[in-house]
């Protein structure tokens, strides 16, 4: 309690509370408004700190099994915040542009962050030296135009498990893409907009600084948790993987003893039973006989 209360006290001083004027709500965002003052609709932080704790706790565990969850926030003041975040927790994100079809059509998308490494890859090598500086130059600012939309999606292998949005107003294509995939939604949403287009809403205000900071770093920790606790149940599964093979290994090299023992007792006792070789006796039984001079035949 104590701790959802200094949670609660830290949203107050960041200004989440703070929505849009009233003329430009949106009705579906009635449960998480608490009051209006001077034309401004004030948020519950109470349910602010209810949905952020729940989609928190959601993201910790698809972080937790292993899947990736990609940022998206291209408004100005939320940039450079959600890029920081993003790579703190080795996530894709995308803060410059969303390009149509970066989920939809991943493929193609695909292909062009592969040209970007292998321009990348040339620039960088020693073939360089046998490009012109016009070709040089080109490349280069191909590269870097590239790198500004493609660059937090560059390890992206595969299509992110969620999706974590700063303002759904403003990037209503990510989540129209994401919907249609059926890839799991959060989102911090304004009184203008629906909290019914995401899986989990965060009620909050999504054009302040220190508003949109505080929210990401309180998922970004969740999902550094998630990640935490995935590398120690990799390294306990390991530890006990490797004792598993060393108690295997000491069981066989045991075995192997037992049977060249048993195989050593098995020849001594062999030897003792049947004793020295005998000597074939001579002059008895079917041997030949000896013929004596002067005897008769």
């Amino acid at each position: 309690m104590e701790q959802n209360t200094s949670l609660q006290q830290q949203l107050l001083e960041a200004g989440v509370h703070f929505g849009h004027l009233k003329k430009k709500w949106n009705p579906k965002m009635l449960p998480y408004i608490f009051a209006e003052k001077k034309g401004i609709h004030i948020i519950d932080l109470n349910k602010t700190v209810e949905h952020l704790q729940e989609s928190a706790a959601a993201l910790k565990q698809i972080a937790k099994s292993g899947k990736k969850i990609m940022f998206v926030a291209t408004k100005k003041q939320a940039k450079e915040i959600v890029s920081e975040c993003a790579k703190k927790v080795n996530m894709p994100f995308a803060t410059e542009r969303w390009l149509g079809g970066m989920l939809t059509n991943f493929n193609t998308v695909r292909k062009s962050v592969k040209k970007m490494q292998s321009i990348e890859k040339l620039l960088s090598d020693n073939n360089a030296e046998s490009l012109t500086k016009k070709e040089r130059l080109t490349l280069s600012r191909d590269k870097e135009k590239m790198e500004k939309v493609l660059g937090g999606i560059s390890q992206l292998s595969r299509l992110p498990a969620a999706l974590f949005i700063v303002d759904i107003g403003e990037e209503h294509i990510a989540l129209a893409e994401a919907k249609r995939l059926g890839i799991t939604t959060f989102g911090m949403v304004d009184t203008n907009g629906d909290p019914n287009k995401v899986d989990y809403a965060i009620p909050a205000n999504d054009d302040a600084t220190k508003s949109v900071a505080i929210i990401t770093n309180y998922i970004t920790a969740a999902i550094a948790e998630g990640l935490a606790e995935r590398q120690a149940s990799k390294d306990e599964e390991s530890e006990v993987e490797t004792n598993e093979n060393e108690a295997k290994a000491a069981r066989i090299q045991a075995e192997a003893e037992a049977e060249s023992g048993n195989k050593s007792r098995a020849k001594e006792e062999s030897a003792r039973e049947g004793g020295a070789p005998r000597r074939r006796m001579q002059g008895s039984g079917g041997g030949q006989r000896r013929h004596t001079p002067g005897a008769k035949r």
